[in-house]
């Protein structure tokens, strides 16, 4: 039998505390990342942040800024200067992306912005050599939603909200996936409690998507199994053995020794 690690899929949780926003630094901050998240290569990462889930009192500032900075960012083809995002890979999966866009706005999320093809001269080159799509801010997102729970994998994020650590917790391991995901806040204490219980195998706190050789990487449900990186990335392309070495041998006395019988 052949032994097989694999990575696969993902619908990652970024999981935001208002604490996490209490300053314009720390807001600046959380929002820079989120964006990093979501839109980093057009959304087209395994690990990407496609799902924001942010505290109710937190919602409107934090959305309003992620939405303010989605619409500044630059597209463009890959070698032109200034580009800070590209295309995707192809026409039908520029498509796939529309269509999920378009059902959640079907099923009652509000486009905040983006929610369409981008085509024409951007400064950075003529986006109709490409197949290009807006950075897509979805709000009033719920789990009942395919945006929420399906792999888009394009540059979209859905916005839900909670008003609890358990309403959190609960939002965030609702997915058959478990790749990874994040938890920002300001009280250390809280943001380690919040990760230990993100079902992911890997969680990153106060930032989004270090990934380091040194420390494992693998997902959790249908996110695949086996590791990839650090100590356990390692063995999984070793077969451990187990040799047992008696230095004080003697008779077990189990099976009776019943001289001068037949």
């Amino acid at each position: 039998m052949k032994k097989v690690a694999l990575e696969l899929g993902g619908k990652n949780p970024n999981v935001v505390f208002a604490d996490a926003c209490a300053t314009d630094d720390l807001l600046a901050a959380a929002v820079d990342n989120a964006l990093n998240a979501a839109f980093l290569h057009s959304g087209q990462v395994c690990s990407a942040g496609a799902r924001l889930v942010v505290e109710e009192s937190a919602h409107d500032r934090f959305v309003d800024e992620l939405v303010r900075r989605a619409e500044q960012i630059r597209l463009g083809l890959p070698y032109s200067e200034g580009t800070e995002t590209g295309p995707l890979i192809s026409e039908a999966h520029r498509d796939k992306v529309h269509a999920y866009v378009e059902q959640a706005r079907a099923d009652g999320a509000v486009i905040r912005t983006g929610g369409a093809f981008a085509t024409g001269d951007q400064g950075s080159g003529n986006l109709d050599d490409g197949w290009f799509y807006l950075p897509t801010v979805i709000d009033g997102a719920d789990r009942s939603m395919a945006c929420v729970h399906d792999e888009a994998f394009g540059p979209t994020v859905t916005v839900e909200t909670f008003t609890t650590e358990d309403e959190a917790v609960s939002l965030a391991n609702d997915t058959v996936y478990g790749l990874a995901g994040a938890v920002w806040s300001a009280d250390a204490a809280r943001a380690r409690r919040i990760a230990g219980r993100i079902r992911a195998g890997t969680v990153w706190v106060n930032d989004f998507g270090p990934y380091l050789p040194e420390a494992e990487w693998g997902g959790y449900g249908q996110s695949g199994f086996g590791r990839e990186l650090g100590p356990s990335g390692l063995a999984e392309y070793r077969e451990a053995k187990h040799v047992y070495e008696n230095l004080r041998p003697g008779v077990t006395g189990w099976f009776e020794n019943r001289k001068g019988q037949q």
